[in-house]
């Protein structure tokens, strides 16, 4: 390997960026970049690659773009960049969605790198993958004879999934706001936390103060707040099971995002476990399937790494830079 890998997890606010020395290596030289520093996708890399790599050519490239990618095109779902991988003049690059990247980095972690959430140890199998940050990520990972394929999608962006007369009272408060379809990411997301405290506002009749999604899990000493996370995390548990059911993911589900690693106490307590496993036929099914939280540090950037030496192991015509 006679120039190094690029590795990148590019999200609505931040750009991550890291180095791959070998085939099967950690990501290193790890930088996040803020997006609103740079005007683009050209731009950030160009500054990482100058103050954080030495100026190193890599000879190829991973990107994990928080949108939707077709082919060598991306477009951030919560940001401006968008365009083609083309014109960041590498040899080669793949370009996946940030959680296709998170789901590729499943088999590659383990001890300290994972908290349970519920169910018994993760096995292997199907997997799915979703996480609340800046939106709402989801993502599947199939076992395959080539090793292990992540399956891209925009879950998020499905009909919340409302269980109980309190969930439909958000519902209509938001409606009653002007949202004319209410769909996960708006409330289960770093924003959706605000939209969430809001609607809970409205329901209970009173008057509250706009807060950050930081503010509202660092005052659960406020009736509201703890409310909002009790809320946010019972919905959260329904969605989950939603998505283990689409997917059949028997070889568990895990949790990502920048969210849930600063309430972990407070999911554990909650209905998350409970409304995961909530279906009237195949609580049996759900039950029997791990619910796991990831802590590793920049997990989709192991994700990135993994899926470009797969990428090159697996494709004839392509040969290690």
């Amino acid at each position: 390997m006679s120039h190094p890998w690029l590795v990148a997890d590019i999200g609505g606010t931040n750009a991550r960026f890291g180095l791959v020395t070998e085939p099967g290596g950690r990501p290193e030289s790890v930088a996040v970049l803020a997006g609103r520093d740079h005007d683009g996708l050209p731009e950030a890399v160009a500054a990482y690659l100058a103050d954080h790599a030495g100026g190193v050519r890599p000879g190829a490239a991973c990107l994990a773009i928080a949108g939707p990618v077709d082919g060598d095109r991306y477009r951030l779902t919560n940001a401006g960049w968008s365009g083609s991988v083309r014109d960041l003049g590498i040899p080669h690059v793949e370009l996946l969605n940030d959680f296709e990247a998170l789901a590729a980095s499943l088999p590659h972690l383990a001890g300290d790198d994972l908290v349970s959430f519920g169910g018994p140890e993760p096995s292997h199998g199907v997997k799915a993958v979703l996480g609340p940050g800046t939106g709402l990520g989801v993502a599947g990972l199939v076992p395959a004879a080539e090793g292990w394929i992540p399956l891209p999608g925009e879950g998020g962006h499905v009909t919340v999934p409302v269980l109980d007369e309190r969930d439909r009272e958000i519902v209509r408060a938001l409606h009653s706001e002007g949202a004319r379809h209410v769909v996960a990411e708006h409330l289960l997301s770093g924003p959706g936390l605000t939209r969430l405290h809001r609607a809970l506002a409205l329901v209970r009749g009173v008057d509250a103060p706009r807060l950050a999604p930081a503010d509202i899990v660092d005052r659960l000493d406020d009736s509201l707040c703890a409310e909002t996370v009790d809320v946010f995390c019972g919905l959260l548990g329904t969605f989950a099971g939603n998505v283990a059911l689409t997917l059949g993911a028997r070889g568990g589900v895990y949790l990502g995002g920048g969210v849930l690693p600063r309430i972990v106490d407070r999911v554990l307590a909650s209905d998350f476990r409970r409304r995961f496993e909530a279906t009237p036929t195949l609580d049996d099914y759900l039950s029997a399937i791990a619910t796991t939280l990831i802590v590793a540090p920049q997990p989709a950037l192991t994700g990135a790494a993994a899926w470009l030496a797969q990428r090159l192991a697996n494709t004839s015509n392509l040969e290690y830079a």
